[in-house]
């Protein structure tokens, strides 16, 4: 969706100071609605206020009284781009509860469908999202005029991780194939070895696509901030492992909501996490990255060194576009590795029943935007009691405020324009999943 014309209001005050209100009424780009109230005095950020205010949709709530059986199928619902991760973290959740092993083929299975959803979700944001901030195009289909090359590649790279989640996941959009115990059922070895092509030459150009966005021009912005992820022991994490940070948080999912905790802003429909008695934190690619580099596959890392990146006490948040791209190398990476590596016949689920006595289940999976948690209560008749579901974006939220304060604090002497798109710019770094819907953001700055 185009962006209407940036409207500056200016009007003199008694003390012969001015005021000055910025509002964009349209912005895409980003999913979901919210708005930004920006206040500043000088150089002085008064006030700062990422406001989401799409309404709630109450998924915890309409879970309540649904048979464990049906959670994926709905929790799916909830995001378009990243279903597979809500999928994959109510699956983890309810085998913790039922005490359900899987198999170790199910297990690559669910890490080869996380790959396409990868994939799709970082090819989309970097391509069709976050490289029009950097190269000052107003959208994707500006940008093709001048880079039609890039962007094609962009959209076949997408559609080769589709492919992936179409297979595995019965369809693309809102997978259905995805069960508690497994698959309902499995493609045939001959339709998986045929995606091996595709993904060797996505696996290919997914280095094409590093070189290109690490040479772009990035603002400065040096964050020392707590990180926290997904840690594997032998694995760059998906969806199993304990949750860890660089200032030393090391728990279960388990433990989750004892070392963090949710709060309501008037300014925002979506909870604000923190870490108790700490504060704000980082979740998604620059955490996962930068706290799981050593169990990257030497291509990776041998690329990451090769355009000058690597874990660093302070981060570049405008960087995070670098560590998606790689990102994106790894799951191209792991899906042909785990093709070449599966083995068939395999059964497609392993039998599930209800639990004997009320049952508690916890899971934390890492969605393309960050770590993911789900709680599910379940009763022995096998309904859910109670649910509780944390998203990337709330986790982030507090820490893309304190990026916007320092962003405007330090380009305080823009113009309302560079202003304005270099604060858009804050927010897309971390691709905030508010809803699937086009959405727009407000900024309104005062000068006092």
């Amino acid at each position: 969706m185009a962006k209407k014309k940036t409207k500056t209001k200016t009007a003199a005050r008694p003390s012969g100071s001015k005021s000055r209100t910025i509002k964009v009424d349209y912005l895409a780009r980003v999913e979901g609605e919210g708005a930004l109230y920006l206040k500043m005095r000088g150089e002085e950020v008064l006030d700062v206020r990422l406001e989401i205010f799409e309404p709630p949709r109450f998924f915890e709530a309409l879970l309540q009284g649904r048979n464990f059986s049906e959670a994926p199928d709905i929790t799916a619902r909830i995001c378009g781009i990243c279903p597979v991760a809500y999928q994959m973290s109510a699956v983890h959740a309810m085998e913790s509860a039922l005490g359900v092993q899987i198999t170790p083929e199910i297990r690559l299975l669910r890490r080869l469908l996380y790959c396409g959803e990868w994939i799709e979700s970082h090819v989309l944001h970097i391509y069709l999202l976050h490289a029009p901030d950097f190269l000052r195009f107003e959208g994707v289909v500006d940008m093709a005029k001048k880079f039609r090359p890039e962007v094609e590649r962009g959209l076949k790279l997408k559609k080769f991780g589709n492919e992936i989640v179409q297979l595995l996941g019965g369809r693309e959009i809102h997978p259905i194939n995805v069960r508690v115990g497994g698959f309902h059922h499995l493609p045939s070895q001959t339709q998986f070895q045929a995606l091996l092509n595709n993904l060797k030459w996505g696996r290919d150009h997914a280095i094409q696509t590093i070189r290109w966005v690490s040479s772009f021009d990035f603002p400065e912005l040096h964050r020392n901030i707590e990180m926290v992820s997904l840690s594997h022991p032998n694995e760059y994490p998906f969806n199993e492992g304990r949750v860890i940070s660089n200032l030393g948080l090391n728990i279960e999912p388990s433990q989750f909501e004892t070392s963090i905790s949710e709060s309501h802003l008037q300014h925002s429909h979506a909870l604000h996490a923190h870490i108790n008695e700490r504060g704000s934190y980082l979740v998604g690619p620059m955490a996962r990255f930068h706290l799981n580099y050593e169990k990257l596959p030497d291509l990776v890392k041998e690329v990451a060194r090769s355009v000058d990146l690597s874990p660093k006490p302070a981060v570049n948040p405008f960087r995070s576009i670098i560590v998606r791209a790689l990102e994106v190398l790894f799951a191209f990476h792991e899906a042909i590795t785990i093709i070449e590596r599966i083995s068939f016949p395999t059964p497609s689920f392993v039998e599930v029943q209800p639990p004997q006595m009320e049952a508690t289940g916890f899971a934390a999976t890492e969605a393309p935007r960050g770590l993911l948690y789900h709680r599910y209560k379940i009763q022995p008749d096998g309904s859910i009691d109670s649910a509780q579901i944390i998203p990337p974006t709330s986790q982030n939220q507090s820490t893309i405020e304190e990026d916007l304060k320092e962003v405007a604090s330090k380009n305080h002497h823009l113009t309302d324009d560079d202003l304005t798109h270099l604060c858009e710019q804050t927010i897309r770094n971390y691709d905030p999943c508010i809803s699937c819907a086009t959405h727009f953001l407000k900024l309104k700055r005062v000068q006092l």
